[in-house]
């Protein structure tokens, strides 16, 4: 096993962990903070893949952005932040085989997948066609605006849920 497979395999250990603590701490913000962590060994990853652009954009967008507005829209609703209600719901079993049955049918896929030995020169001009397809409608550009729009959207929403009531009258 080499070096690059046991970081592959630490890094994804920790983004499992994470990820599950995520969906399991009673505290929003405390999710958040695992969110945050999921999303930097994402960009790890992406590092491991020799993507440095992926990872960036990953840092700066998702946890430069999205995470810190996800924390802001928290704490300016000003609900409380600890969830006194059960973490599952009764067909937890029906979500848990649905999960089952979808990793399976993926192990099944990629299993026909013949995957390249050696890896696989990327041209240098790679950014550029990226920059020309994010500005292309047939490319990027509708889904980054739709981002756009919803982001707007969200925080939008998040100030008229923190507006006092006493502001509305």
């Amino acid at each position: 096993m080499t070096g690059l497979q046991i970081v592959f395999l630490v890094v994804a250990t920790i983004i499992l962990a994470a990820a599950v603590q995520v969906v399991s701490t009673r505290n929003l913000v405390h999710a958040a903070l695992w969110l945050i962590v999921t999303l930097f060994g994402m960009a790890i990853l992406f590092v491991l893949l020799e993507a440095g652009f992926l990872a960036v954009v990953q840092v700066v967008v998702y946890i430069g952005a999205i995470s810190i507005l996800i924390i802001f829209a928290i704490m300016l609703t000003r609900r409380v932040m600890q969830d006194a209600g059960p973490q599952t719901n009764s067909q937890w079993w029906l979500g848990g085989l649905i999960a089952l049955a979808s990793f399976g049918a993926l192990l099944l896929i990629l299993s026909g997948v013949s995957f390249p030995e050696a890896g696989v020169a990327v041209p240098a001009d790679n950014l550029a066609t990226l920059g020309l397809q994010l500005v292309d409608p047939n490319y990027y550009m509708i889904p980054l605006i739709v981002i756009g729009v919803l982001l707007a959207v969200g925080m939008v929403g998040s100030i008229a849920i923190a507006r006092d009531d006493r502001e509305r009258e």
